[in-house]
């Protein structure tokens, strides 16, 4: 948008000097009127002495103009009086408004410099695009605990990073069918003892799936996503966000069911915390979820648990519903605690950390 710069701009006692006139004052008069000495009313209607809010209200009432009339005078004149507008700064603006410029920088993500030729040029490359005033693209689903509907701007480049890291991933071909099958036959026994996160990686390579993880930005609530290289290669990012096994394998299902069905948008429910209403949610969302819980532990067989043992959730029982499942009793701990069956503070025990076991193996950036 163009700003108008008129050519000149008065300053407003050349208005009051008008008023006067028309009504045949002096500025001894419009003093007593307002009772200041001559020497004070000489110096506003010189523009020596800005017009307060007090003074334009004391203007509006002599005249009969009303208050804002001054000071909006008052204001254009002050501005016209300013350098012109520092062109660098609107830039800037448009760069941190586009990105978490700062936190990129400190990440190593974009260059560090103070030239803003130079800065435009690596943000731009970063998210693939021909200018800084185009909007970036991805197709993607994310899971986070922000608002679905919208994308910050710390989570997209959350999910272009994880892009560019997917890129230097060889994989096998992707095959949907065999995606599908692997996951009703293998998935399950992977999540069965904590050590199985070490084999991710392999089991989604496998299967034409790139698997990375980058943590997520201070401003970002991203858990995980689906991204789409091309319609043939798909990635699962993680940020790792929460460090419990629940919730790794729970993130991992759903953008699994994500690519499974396809999925290219955004959704944000967390395993663990207070239950949100899913009201608002999109179907396909709430079917990635089903999909994900339902694959971890059946929703039949859940059910039926909790019919048996409701209101007390023995740490044994717990136990040996999870062994007869094949999955790591934090799974089912997460589940149960997600559906407000028990405390977030029962068997917290068992919601054993993993960060350090799938760092250790997968493409990882963050943590440093």
């Amino acid at each position: 948008m163009t700003t108008r710069i008129p050519a000149e701009v008065f300053p407003p006692g050349e208005f009051i000097k008008d008023e006067l006139e028309a009504r045949n004052w002096t500025q001894a008069d419009l003093a007593e009127i307002f009772g200041l000495t001559v020497k004070a009313a000489n110096e506003i209607i010189a523009g020596k002495k800005a017009i307060t809010p007090e003074t334009a209200r004391g203007l509006g009432d002599a005249f009969g103009t009303g208050p804002e009339l001054w000071l909006n005078l008052e204001n254009a004149y002050r501005l016209s009086r300013t350098p012109p507008p520092d062109e660098a700064v609107a830039r800037r603006a448009q760069l941190y408004e586009k990105a978490p410029i700062k936190e990129m920088i400190r990440r190593g993500w974009v260059a560090q410099t103070d030239d803003l030729d130079e800065l435009e040029a690596s943000v731009s490359k970063f998210f693939e695009l021909r200018s800084i005033r185009d909007e970036p693209t991805l197709s993607c689903a994310a899971r986070k605990g922000s608002n679905y509907a919208e994308t910050s701007a710390s989570e997209r480049a959350w999910c272009f990073r994880a892009k560019r890291l997917a890129e230097e991933i060889s994989v096998d071909a992707f095959d949907p069918g065999k995606l599908t099958k692997a996951i009703l036959l293998e998935f399950r026994q992977l999540a069965r003892a904590v050590e199985g996160v070490r084999d991710v990686p392999t089991f989604l390579g496998r299967l034409g799936i790139r698997y990375v993880i980058v943590e997520h930005l201070k401003s970002s609530r991203i858990d995980g996503a689906a991204i789409w290289l091309d319609e043939r290669s798909p990635v699962v990012a993680m940020s790792l966000r929460y460090d419990r096994i629940d919730n790794f394998w729970f993130v991992l299902a759903h953008e699994l069911a994500h690519v499974v069905n396809g999925d290219r948008s955004v959704d944000n429910d967390l395993v663990g915390t207070a239950a949100r209403p899913t009201d608002e949610k999109p179907e396909f969302e709430r079917k990635a979820d089903r999909m994900a819980a339902s694959l971890l532990v059946p929703t039949k067989e859940l059910a039926g648990f909790i019919a048996r043992h409701r209101p007390r959730f023995s740490k044994q029982a717990v136990c040996g519903f999870a062994s007869q499942l094949g999955v790591h009793p934090g799974i089912v701990v997460g589940q149960l605690q997600h559906r407000g069956e028990i405390s977030y503070s029962h068997s917290r025990e068992m919601l054993l950390p993993v960060r350090r076991l799938i760092t250790e193996v997968a493409i990882t950036d963050g943590w440093a």
